[in-house]
């Protein structure tokens, strides 16, 4: 059973993000949205975890919630990839269940 896993606090302010990558299994896929888009970014102290888990699962960032901070998509982590509103709805459609991390 696959799961979407969206996270929308910063990692900077909450552990959700650490909590949903500890306890994500293998095969589910991380959408961060609002806030949580930071924690998709490289050069940070939350990048080596991220990128440490990308061999179990996929990650995502919605990009108009990068637009309205003014992340640029170069800052990413290798790996992360972008989705419109669109590509959000069709991760919900393609995974079992959606896991929000609050």
């Amino acid at each position: 059973m696959s799961i979407l896993h969206t996270v929308n606090k910063s990692p900077f302010d909450r552990n959700s993000l650490e909590s949903c990558v500890r306890l994500a299994a293998k095969g589910g896929a991380v959408l961060m949205i609002e806030d949580g888009v930071y924690g998709a970014m490289k050069g940070t102290s939350k990048s080596d975890m991220v990128s440490n888990a990308m061999k179990d699962l996929t990650f995502y960032v919605l990009g108009p919630d990068l637009k309205a901070r003014g992340v640029d998509e170069g800052k990413l982590i290798d790996g992360v990839k972008v989705v419109d509103y669109s590509g959000f709805v069709n991760l919900t459609v393609e995974n079992d269940k959606v896991q929000n991390w609050l």
